[in-house]
């Protein structure tokens, strides 16, 4: 394939990736997060940069918008939206360049750490986690 070939990895293809690290993690990481949404959106939205502080568009990576397993009752509440993996992938893409990573390895990390969000996980069982998901 010639240089003219190459394209940016489209949604599809970063939802793709989101996808295959999401099956390769342990099952009974996969089994407890029931009814989490992961989606893959360009950019952050504005409201979302206010709220992190980001100084720009390309600041986040990923977002876990939600309330951590940790964080809820044994009852759900009326009207609660489901908990939701944001993976940004402009930025996703501008990270993946700078670096020596793989685009999937880069996406695993960034779903990891965004899930570890949903179950209040430590860095280091994070760690553990994405190791077992390569």
């Amino acid at each position: 394939m010639g240089l003219g070939a190459l394209r940016a990895p489209t949604l599809d293809d970063i939802d793709a990736l989101a996808e295959a690290a999401f099956a390769r993690l342990p099952d009974s990481f996969r089994k407890r997060c029931e009814g989490l949404v992961i989606r893959v959106v360009d950019f952050p939205d504005d409201e979302t940069l206010d709220e992190m502080g980001a100084e720009s568009e390309f600041d986040l990576l990923g977002l876990f918008r939600g309330r951590g397993l940790a964080h809820r009752g044994a009852v759900e509440e009326t009207g609660e939206l489901p908990n939701m993996i944001f993976l940004y992938r402009r930025p996703l893409l501008d990270f993946w360049c700078e670096g020596e990573d793989t685009l999937a390895a880069v996406v695993t990390h960034v779903l990891v750490h965004e899930i570890g969000h949903h179950f209040g996980l430590s860095d280091a069982d994070m760690e553990g986690i994405e190791r077992a998901a390569q």
